[in-house]
């Protein structure tokens, strides 16, 4: 079930009506029937799946803790295996469906070179909706409870719904455990009618849903034109595939997570930000840290920082740095192509600390001002090239694609394209590409006013009049209607991230 189906126009309020009727002890249990239907309206099988995850990290955070109350040697090893039992078998699931083929394909590949025989099996199992995301959700609360940040939690079905919690199950946030859970615990004392909470949710979702079906189901138009027909392209219309691909994976990710906020919003629960006006940042570090941001705060903390993070001199930083981005990489798919998109980020992100020096004496030796506008704005145009070059690999079918896409880019320059109309002849014509820029423009001036200002979609109206406020949710519900790209020109576009 997608956010953008009529499915889900009829589960959410369905949802809703009978959350805020039933008696305040049932909450959590309706809300866990409601997140499991949610689940298998995809496939009733992937039911087994984040079942068996969830009775699995369950488990282990029980036997964690017990552990955890006695002394010795011998009993701090046993919690060391328990929880390498826990993690292991859930990271085996996520292998097993997500990456079998993946390795057989490369060992095989391996084993030709060699001149010896290969594994003569493809799997071709199901990838599972989200299992990357709930995985993750599910270790996190393991390493938490191992780590006596949070307390096991005894009640499986609270537990259960903190795994499957619908509106982020597929696409995140991650939620930590110390944040949902606790909500989740609370679920009886919240007072569900709450007029500006409910208001406010709300207007984060069709925000979202702006977000989905006016910017980045329209742009998807544009960008599939171009690199399905790359090898026909010249630098122009390459640098606007990269450009709109860049646009429609923002709108499209962080559309979801903005749904899954203002949904839970609604319900009384409040869900992490995801994104931060992320293609403001003035560097690839600062990129990660307004991007995707319960994923990279997830790898820093279960990742680099056991690793030895920045604690071992600057040779182990950055193997484990490189380590991390390419790990975040493979998350993203199961292809060399999310791999080199992963090692990029982490070599900005190297060759930006070791240049970092050389950067500020140059910096100083010709007096730049770095406090004002124009440089801030030509580090933000640094910045995005590099994620948008980064980008070219995460959207291509293969490595081969990638550099054939690059290769033209860099070869075959139209200097005088765009005064030809060429930008209404890649996959949109004039009314629904002028659709297009204006709606980037709306995004620009929100996300600047978020940056700048502070003030977030959902604050916009604050200490303003009741019309006012009817007025700005009416131009959003009005413009998704309008403007959202349906109908038979358009293919019904699936969130970018259920892939993973």
């Amino acid at each position: 079930m997608q956010f953008n189906s009529i499915h889900f126009l009829i589960f959410f309020p369905v949802v809703l009506a009978v959350y805020f009727f039933i008696p305040k002890k049932l909450r959590y249990l309706w809300l866990l029937a409601a997140s499991y239907y949610f689940y298998m309206s995809w496939n009733a099988k992937y039911a087994v799946l984040i079942g068996f995850s969830t009775v699995v990290t369950y488990l282990t955070g029980i036997l964690i803790e017990q552990i955890s109350f006695e002394e010795g040697k011998l009993w701090r090893r046993l919690k060391k295996f328990t929880l390498f039992l826990g993690i292991s078998t859930n990271l085996a699931l996520l292998f097993m469906f997500k990456y079998l083929d993946f390795a057989t394909d490369n060992i095989n590949s391996l084993l030709s070179s060699f001149g010896l025989s290969v594994i003569d099996r493809k799997f071709d199992l199901l990838l599972p909706v989200g299992i990357s995301f709930y995985t993750f959700q599910a270790l996190g609360y393991v390493i938490d409870v191992y780590r006596k940040n949070i307390d096991a939690e005894y009640n499986l079905f609270r537990y259960a719904l903190f795994v499957s919690f619908f509106p982020q199950l597929v696409a995140g946030p991650i939620e930590r455990s110390e944040n949902l859970i606790k909500q989740l615990n609370n679920a009886d004392k919240i007072n569900l009618w709450n007029y500006e909470r409910i208001v406010k949710g709300f207007m984060i979702m069709m925000w979202g849903f702006f977000m989905k079906v006016v910017i980045a189901d329209r742009a998807a138009t544009v960008v599939n034109n171009v690199f399905d027909y790359y090898y026909m392209m010249n630098t122009s219309s390459l640098i606007m595939g990269a450009v709109f691909f860049a646009v429609q994976i923002y709108c499209d990710f962080a559309s979801y997570s903005t749904i899954a906020i203002g949904a839970s919003q609604i319900m009384g629960f409040n869900l992490m930000d995801n994104f931060n006006t992320p293609y403001f940042a003035m560097s690839i570090k600062e990129f990660w840290s307004r991007w995707h941001i319960s994923l990279s705060t997830w790898f820093r903390d279960y990742l680099y920082i056991p690793l030895g993070g920045n604690r071992k001199g600057k040779f182990r930083k950055y193997l484990n740095q490189m380590i991390v981005f390419l790990v975040s990489g493979l998350w993203h798919g199961a292809d060399w192509t999310f791999i080199i998109w992963g090692g990029l980020h982490g070599a900005y992100q190297i060759i930006g600390d070791i240049t970092k020096p050389a950067k500020k004496k140059l910096e100083e030796k010709l007096k730049v001002n770095t406090q004002t506008t124009s440089y801030k704005l030509i580090k933000v145009a640094i910045t995005f090239a590099l994620t948008c070059f980064a980008w070219i690999f995460f959207r291509a079918d293969s490595i081969s694609i990638a550099l054939t896409y690059i290769d033209r880019l860099f070869t075959c320059p139209d200097p005088w394209a765009l005064t030809t109309g060429l930008l209404y002849s890649i996959g949109l014509d004039r009314q629904e590409m002028n659709i297009l820029l204006i709606s980037i423009g709306v995004l620009l001036f929100v996300d600047i006013m978020k940056r700048k200002k502070n003030i977030r979609i959902e604050n916009i109206t604050d200490n303003q009049n009741f019309w006012v406020r009817g007025l700005v949710i009416f131009a959003l519900i009005f413009a998704v209607i309008i403007f959202g790209a349906y109908g038979y020109s358009f293919d019904a576009q699936q969130f970018i991230y259920f892939q993973f």
